[in-house]
């Protein structure tokens, strides 16, 4: 076995320079931290000789943090096998068959993924997730206040009433502590627990406000049955040692916080109360006792050293037992310096090596390892990493209800109907749900329809100018869950319906999208201002379909809208935060009318492509010849123009296309007699009339035409200023 005896003060190995640097500083912290030897009734002058090297001072008080902390270390590992990894890092697993993934709980399914309770006052967040409203307003960064889901929340009435109530009793309670009623928080709390007795987070409640009321017994009680419930819960530790601190058992305190301390080492307010405790416990007669706690550079070594001793007891085989040092066959009978209260690393660490020391330390902390855990680490800290780093216990779960039983019956499947995920606009099963801020959730096509006419929302009338603007439509996640899962048949026929309706809207000659504003000609940019609410449903339907087209017609008198018209491809969309928006598009072909109707405000046609007819032989060289003839009369028009208005048409239409070698490689005929009819003032007749002609060399003539009378206009315009200038 370990042997864990303190060589005395006169022997050689006590004085030599490693008996300095292992039986030094850790070994005598407890014996010589009673204020240097003014104790002298609590420490004998053999303990001092045996305990403290020559040329050693008493350990002061201010040391005492780092001590809670080894204690702690150590108590963590007896007591639950906490391993002291590197901070971040969890136990592993043991290795073996992995079970096949089980389907989530219908309970699980309607938890808070913050919490891990279920759902309470579900809200959910922009990004499409739902937590319970108390999660929220707790988070580090609170959201946009947000209300509750109307439709989440009515499911969870009908599926869990009891634990809904529940829930609100415990609200209540809570809210009444606030107000500093804990007399009424009392009555609410108890009438939880009559439902929910297990209830550990109500437990909690209970044992903080018997707390406030003076109550220390009926605090404790709950608080143990916390810890029972959940052994590793940090909270449970902290109240049971409130209320011991208020019946005046100091020990006991010691012990709890020692507890928290190892399932939370980075908790200095835990810390420093557990430096005070030690001090009532083993020095209470210390002047100095509440002195500066803050650890000093010796501090700091004695806790390098205290991870030493630890380290070099962890890694050590007894050689008793046969076998060399550097480990097992068999990891299974590994010698545990844990589990023997002889050589515990908890009496290593602090050099308690005298019977009165094991009485105090023994009516603080258990001798044995707790057995009431369900779950142990493999191997018995066989893995356990170097404790020379930055150790840190991987925290448990700090929720107070996750594993927790309640005598609340729930049903194993949720009974869901259309009716609980039915749309308030369309009367359907919800498809794409979101929900805006104000807690309604709606189809996402519903409500983007809506938006378009007001920024408001369809039930309840808020103001949702914030969601329009950010165009922030997440999809609920836990709503399409719950469809997907109990409402398939429904989902496929709603997708069913969704999909035909997008392959509807997605043909390109029926039933065509039209946009009835101005002329527009192919290969011509044509940027658009789309406010009106049914436009900006077409709009967004071309872009959901993956089309990005439509068409662009003239309005007519009589007919409604023109025979001839252009075809447009959209290639962006800028929206505003007031919902208009900007869209670039550019013509691509021409088409003629041959039907049309509205469709949700706007219009739709039936329509049929327009191409130019190709000629071959002398025909195909009277039009090559005319063709360039034409391209350089247009270009010595517009080069005749002055800056100003050369500037205006290249910032609306952008630069001339050049001259094509092949004037019918494109059915619509050469891009620059389109950009040439766009610039020229012509009359909409006129420009419709040249659309939908199907003869180039007919459109190439009309061209001429219309140039050589706008030349004219011009040269007489300009005779006209000189002669005016002449005369003056």
């Amino acid at each position: 076995m370990l042997r864990c005896l303190v060589p005395s003060s006169g022997s050689a190995a006590a004085s030599s320079p490693r008996a300095t640097r292992v039986w030094g500083r850790p070994l005598r912290a407890v014996a010589t931290l009673g204020g240097g030897g003014r104790n002298a009734g609590a420490v004998s002058p053999a303990r001092r000789g045996r305990l403290v090297p020559q040329g050693h001072n008493p350990t002061r008080a201010e040391e005492l943090g780092e001590l809670a902390g080894g204690l702690a270390c150590a108590l963590g590992r007896r007591e639950w096998r906490l391993p002291g990894g590197r901070p971040g890092r969890a136990p592993e697993e043991p290795r073996g068959e992995q079970p096949a993934s089980a389907p989530v709980a219908p309970r699980d399914l309607l938890g808070c993924p913050r919490c891990q309770r279920l759902l309470h006052k579900p809200v959910t967040l922009p990004c499409g997730l739902t937590v319970c409203k108390r999660c929220v307003e707790s988070g580090p960064a609170r959201p946009q206040a947000r209300r509750v889901n109307v439709v989440l929340s009515g499911l969870l009435e009908k599926c869990y009433p009891a634990e809904c109530r529940v829930r609100r009793l415990a609200g209540q309670a809570r809210s009444l502590q606030r107000q500093q009623q804990p007399e009424a928080a009392l009555l609410r709390c108890d009438q939880a627990l009559d439902l929910a007795p297990r209830d550990n987070s109500l437990l909690l409640l209970r044992a903080e406000l018997y707390l406030t009321l003076k109550n220390y017994e009926q605090a404790l009680q709950d608080a143990n049955a916390v810890c029972q419930n959940e052994p590793l819960l940090t909270k449970g530790h902290h109240m049971k040692a409130q209320a011991l601190s208020g019946l005046g058992r100091s020990k006991e305190v010691l012990k709890e916080f020692l507890y928290c301390l190892a399932l939370n080492p980075e908790c200095n307010s835990v810390k420093k109360e557990a430096q005070k405790v030690m001090c009532e416990v083993f020095f209470p007669a210390s002047e100095n006792v509440h002195q500066n706690l803050t650890s000093p550079i010796q501090s700091r070594m004695l806790t390098s050293r205290l991870k030493a001793q630890c380290s070099s007891h962890e890694n050590t085989q007894p050689l008793e037992e046969g076998g060399s040092a550097g480990g097992s066959k068999n990891p299974s009978e590994k010698s545990d310096v844990f589990r023997n209260t002889n050589s515990s690393v908890l009496y290593f660490i602090l050099g308690l090596h005298f019977e009165e020391d094991k009485e105090v330390l023994e009516s603080i902390l258990p001798a044995a390892p707790s057995t009431g855990l369900k779950r142990q680490f493999p191997n018995d800290l066989e893995d356990v990493q170097d404790l020379n780093g930055p150790g840190k216990i991987p925290k448990k779960d700090s929720s107070p209800q996750r594993n927790m039983t309640s005598n609340i019956g729930e049903s194993p499947e949720l009974s869901i109907d259309v009716t609980d995920f039915e749309c308030a606009l369309c009367m359907r099963l919800l498809f794409e749900p979101v929900t805006t801020p104000c807690g309604h959730t709606f189809c996402l096509k519903c409500l983007e329809r809506c938006l378009d006419h007001a920024p408001h929302c369809p039930l309840c009338k808020e103001k949702l100018s914030e969601l329009l603007a950010s165009r922030n439509f997440n999809i609920t996640i836990l709503a399409e869950e719950l469809i997907f899962r109990y409402l398939s048949d429904e989902l496929s026929d709603r997708k069913r319906i969704y999909d035909e309706e997008m392959t509807e809207l997605s043909n390109l000659t029926r039933d065509v999208p039209i946009f009835v504003c101005a002329m527009a000609f192919p290969t011509v940019p044509c940027p658009l201002h789309v406010f009106e609410p049914r436009y900006r449903l077409m709009i967004r339907r071309c872009m959901e379909t993956g089309t990005k087209r439509f068409g662009m017609c003239l309005s007519a008198e009589h007919a409604g809208i023109s025979e001839y018209g252009c075809m447009l491809e959209i290639k962006d969309v800028r929206t505003f935060p007031d919902g208009s928006s900007v869209v670039d598009a550019i013509g691509i072909s021409r088409f003629r009318v041959l039907s049309h109707r509205h469709r949700d405000g706007y219009n739709t046609a039936d329509i049929e492509y327009l191409e130019d007819e190709k000629v071959e032989g002398p025909a195909y060289e009277e039009l090559t010849s005319l063709h360039d003839s034409v391209y350089q009369q247009s270009v010595s028009w517009f080069t005749s123009l002055q800056d100003h208005m050369k500037e205006q048409i290249l910032s609306h239409f952008g630069l001339m296309p050049d001259r094509e070698s092949e004037p019918q490689s494109n059915p619509s005929g050469p891009a620059w007699s389109w950009w040439i009819l766009a610039v020229l003032p012509l009359e909409r007749k006129a420009q419709l009339a040249i659309l939908g002609m199907i003869s180039l060399k007919e459109r190439l003539l009309a061209i001429r035409r219309i140039l050589v009378i706008i030349t004219r206009k011009m040269n007489s315009r300009q005779e006209l200023v000189n002669s005016r200038e002449r005369n003056n």
